[in-house]
């Protein structure tokens, strides 16, 4: 089928897009409709500051979106992808209870003691695969047990699940993005019947009431039914909502232009978070694997998406909001990678992944304070902040990469970053050096082209798997190649000693 048209809802931690993907030719075009911001929100819950999701504003943004791409002309199917974990709760009549909580909300920290003092970590990741982290959906759950909303909440939809549902009516929950909640085992594809025990039995987490049917990628919810809003087909009929890889990282992995080479390549998913690992037939869930914090996500097709999350574009958007408003100065993308070039190599390495640098705030204090309590020199300007960041997060890739190659025995041929990540220069060529694996950085649309072949196999548009899909990618986009340069190892092997070893006595110079 040529000429064919999808949509793509691609909703972001700091925005949301609408784009229509036209493939014709064995050719994928990608316009953008709509953009929109995205951001959490500071409120007050139980009289203690919380961070939630404005997510009637999305779904604003989300049907002007629509709107502008039924326009532009016939949509085929539609499909949606966001972050992974947060969710929303449905009172008896389907109506939203609440704004959903940000994973960045601090109110999970007794949950994950509660839990961990029922079943510890060690024995959680023998049922899920699951990299421990305080944010996860299992800890949400339980946290928001003691929350009066938690009494009238009949159903639990994570949140491109919830946007399904209020385009057509229909619950079910896509099981890529369901695998981050730590409640599924990722051997089976279905939900951990011992999880589920866990949390009904021990902290009356009514989840088998709560959550919806798993369904694959490529499943087809429903026809879109709004009553003020009509995107139809070529044959004017209400368009499809197709559940695509609905995580936006299954999305972007699908959307990775390397056809005939799965196993064989590490990916990147850089943009709020880098979402760093190697695709894989099985799970991992070893002794190993567990002490090294490594997740083991769904993916399409059957595939486990072995990945370790890593603070990404988080920290340099949250440094550059911050001297935005300390003095106005505006700094875009381009002018903060040559700043970052300028300054001297491997001056301060920071652990990108640390605690601190979680909650919004200001950065170049907590970069200050890390560097202090590890004997690093303080940065002194601007640019030397920006390297820093820039130089860490290579640091963090390399021994992500090196680790999943290690745990999962898979050999590796080359680093494919995509999304924004992908457009900075200097991370991609110090990502060549780090790992000594050849870079290909493209294309920065990766997860909405992932999100959009999905949609287009799902309507008959694309026949075929993976390799079939990814072709279609490769084929639509131009990549960069960047090749590691020489007698690299030992300079690297030593940053990253440097980074992850003890912290010695706060003895920084500056």
């Amino acid at each position: 089928m040529s000429g064919c048209t999808v949509a793509a809802i691609d909703l972001g931690a700091s925005s949301g897009r609408v784009l229509r993907g036209t493939l014709d030719g064995g050719r994928l075009a990608v316009e953008e409709c709509s953009r929109f911001p995205n951001g959490v929100a500071f409120v007050r819950t139980a009289g203690q500051p919380d961070l939630v999701w404005d997510v009637l504003s999305l779904w604003r943004g989300i049907r002007e979106g629509l709107a502008e791409a039924s326009r532009r002309g016939p949509v085929e199917a539609i499909g949606i992808d966001t972050w992974g974990v947060d969710y929303g709760l449905l009172d008896a009549d389907g109506r939203l209870i609440g704004n959903p909580a940000a994973y960045r909300s601090p109110r999970t920290a007794d949950a994950v003691v509660r839990v961990h003092g029922l079943m510890p970590q060690s024995e959680l990741y023998g049922f899920n695969g699951a990299q421990h982290q305080a944010f996860n959906t299992l800890f949400q759950l339980v946290a928001d047990r003691s929350a009066a909303q938690a009494g009238l909440a009949r159903s639990a939809l994570l949140i491109p699940d919830l946007i399904a549902y209020w385009l057509t009516g229909r619950r079910v929950c896509e099981v890529t993005n369901a695998s981050t909640t730590g409640l599924i085992d990722p051997a089976t594809r279905d939900w951990s019947p011992e999880l589920l025990d866990l949390l009904n039995g021990s902290f009356g987490v009514p989840v088998p009431d709560l959550l919806a049917e798993l369904v694959e990628p490529g499943t087809v919810i429903g026809p879109m039914d709004l009553p003020d809003i009509s995107v139809r087909t070529s044959e004017n009929r209400s368009t499809p909502v197709v559940a695509v890889a609905t995580h936006d990282t299954a999305s972007a992995v699908v959307g990775v232009p390397a056809p005939g080479r799965s196993g064989r390549f590490g990916f990147v998913s850089s943009g709020t978070w880098s979402l760093v690992g190697v695709e894989l037939d099985h799970p991992v869930k070893t002794d190993a694997s567990a002490a090294a914090n490594f997740t083991n996500e769904l993916g399409a097709d059957g595939t486990v998406r072995y990945l370790k999350n890593i603070m990404g574009m988080w920290m340099l958007q949250e440094t550059l909001r911050q001297w935005r408003e300390e003095d106005g100065t505006e700094i875009s993308w381009p002018q903060a990678c040559r700043m970052a070039a300028s300054a001297p190599s491997m001056r301060t390495l920071i652990d990108v992944n640390d605690e601190i640098f979680v909650a919004p705030g200001p950065m170049t204090e907590r970069i200050d304070l890390w560097a202090l309590r590890h004997g690093e020199p303080l940065p002194q300007d601007r640019p030397q902040y920006l390297r820093a960041l820039i130089e860490s997060l290579a640091v963090a890739y390399r021994r992500a990469l090196r680790e999943a190659r290690e745990l999962s025995g898979a050999s590796l041929e080359t680093v494919n970053i995509v999304g924004g990540g992908g457009q900075n220069e200097l991370l991609c060529r110090l990502t060549a050096d780090a790992t000594g694996l050849p870079v290909v950085a493209g294309p920065v649309e990766g997860t909405s082209m992932g999100n959009m072949v999905v949609a287009l196999r799902a309507v008959g548009a694309i026949d075929g798997g993976l390799d079939e899909m990814r072709q279609v990618v490769a084929d639509s986009t131009s990549t960069t190649r960047y090749e590691p340069g020489p007698d690299q190892e030992s300079i690297w092997e030593a940053a990253e000693a440097r980074v992850f070893s003890p912290a010695p006595a706060a003895t920084a110079a500056t």
